[in-house]
């Protein structure tokens, strides 16, 4: 060694994961809502991801079988998971011209509690805000669910 080298050890981690994989257990349904007559706004309907449902505005009235929608994912044991799921257009589809925004309510993370199978469930719910305005029909979109590290 030349003089004046030094030399120092350093130690070395890596911590390696199974890849997450995510599948869709159940679709979100609010029912059936019939709106009111007269002029009103800001009537909010909404599934919460516990699968509390709220429809108290006097203007709708709400009725059918709803379910939140219902995901599975799987990894590594003890690793925390970020849940993204953003905001979901509903298209109208008799009329594609006419939409309503569902605002998702997704949990942020989730721990997993085993390796793989049989994974972790989760779920999301959400809501919209209605009008005397909205037109009638049914309203369809996709959520993009992303799960990571």
């Amino acid at each position: 060694m030349p003089a004046g080298a030094a030399t120092l050890s350093a130690s070395v981690n890596a911590n390696a994961v199974k890849p997450l994989v995510i599948s869709k257990l159940q679709d979100l349904n609010f029912g059936s809502v019939t709106l009111g007559p007269g002029a009103w706004s800001n009537a909010t309907v909404s599934l919460s991801r516990s699968g509390a449902f709220s429809c108290t505005s006097a203007n709708v009235v709400c009725s059918g079988v709803t379910a939140v929608a219902q995901y599975n994912v799987q990894g590594s044991n003890k690793q925390t998971v970020r849940i993204s799921a953003p905001n979901v257009t509903l298209v109208n589809q008799s009329d594609s011209s006419k939409t309503l925004t569902l605002v998702t309510d997704a949990p942020a993370t989730l721990l997993l509690t085993s390796s793989g199978i049989p994974g972790n469930d989760f779920s999301i719910g959400g809501a919209v805000t209605l009008s005397s305005t909205t037109a009638a029909g049914t309203y369809v979109g996709t959520f993009n669910v992303t799960v990571d590290y």
